[in-house]
């Protein structure tokens, strides 16, 4: 240690190179594939919801399905139902919608 209190050996600066080395990669992947990664998200939801309501919708008023397969799925994906309910009933606005993002702009 110096006067002022700050280390300046060896491990100081291999921390300061992994941070450096950690800030470099975040900004790369920001830079190359975050709008990628959040899109395929997106349409996971996406694809996610409309399995669910084509199963399940009788739990909201959309009986779609006969209830035999809807049944003999529901093991499946009882941990699911309560978020799939809360996305699917909630209150949104128009520009909610993904198609009025500013893909890669």
């Amino acid at each position: 240690m110096d006067e002022s209190g700050l280390s300046t050996g060896p491990e100081s600066r291999q921390s300061w190179l992994v941070g450096l080395r950690e800030a470099l990669r975040d900004f790369v992947y920001g830079m190359t594939t975050y709008e990628i990664v959040r899109h395929a998200v997106e349409m996971r939801t996406a694809t996610e919801n409309l399995f669910i309501a084509a199963l399940f919708g009788d739990l909201i008023g959309l009986p779609i399905m006969p209830p035999y397969y809807s049944l003999r799925l529901l093991p499946h994906v009882v941990p699911q139902i309560s978020t799939w309910k809360r996305r699917v009933l909630r209150e949104r606005e128009f520009s909610d919608e993904h198609d009025y993002d500013l893909h890669g702009l």
